[in-house]
């Protein structure tokens, strides 16, 4: 019995393996794509991908890296329609105004800090970004990998702690400094 995924016919979720997160595929067309075609049923899709391919955070290739200089942090971003690319995993095209999208990740920002959920099980289902699978995990980052508003939040945190809310050209980010 095929699970219920919320997208056209002909489509599928697929895993990349050199970014290790889901995207999407239509076999017959040989489109892929990291965002979810027109005609995704949003909320369907987002329960699915909760469900399915919410990846377990891996330590495996950190030793390998030379992390020397950068940091790890996890995000939670909300997008608006001005956003440099107004889609997501979540729906295939945002068109919430910036302020509408700021009341969202203000509520989240609240909901961080009183302790009632954590910013990593927000991701999951709320975060327009692909790391969303992987509790808005980033990995490992330096100085120049980054937009230069994430990167100076980013840089300026903690280990443990977390941002205020952070705008750049792809949304509105809350930050949570992982290592």
């Amino acid at each position: 019995m095929q699970k219920a995924t919320g997208l056209p016919a002909g489509w599928e979720v697929r895993h990349s393996n050199s970014k290790n997160l889901p995207y999407y595929f239509n076999p017959q067309t040989k489109e892929s794509r990291w965002e979810p075609p027109s005609e995704t049923d949003s909320e369907t899709l987002k329960h699915y991908m909760g469900q399915y391919h919410t990846a377990n955070l891996r330590q495996d290739g950190a030793a390998q890296q030379n992390l020397d200089g950068k940091i790890r942090c996890a995000h939670l971003l909300v997008k608006h329609r001005d956003s440099r690319r107004p889609a997501s995993w979540r729906q295939a095209q945002i068109t919430r105004s910036k302020d509408e999208a700021m009341g969202i990740i203000q509520g989240y920002d609240q909901s961080i800090r009183s302790g009632s959920t954590s910013l990593g099980d927000l991701a999951v289902t709320e975060s327009d970004c692909p790391s969303a699978r992987k509790r808005g995990d980033l990995g490992f980052f330096g100085k120049g990998d980054m937009q230069k508003e994430f990167e100076e939040a980013s840089f300026a945190l903690k280990p443990g702690e977390v941002s205020k809310v952070i705008e750049s050209a792809s949304g509105l980010h809350i930050i949570e400094r992982l290592e």
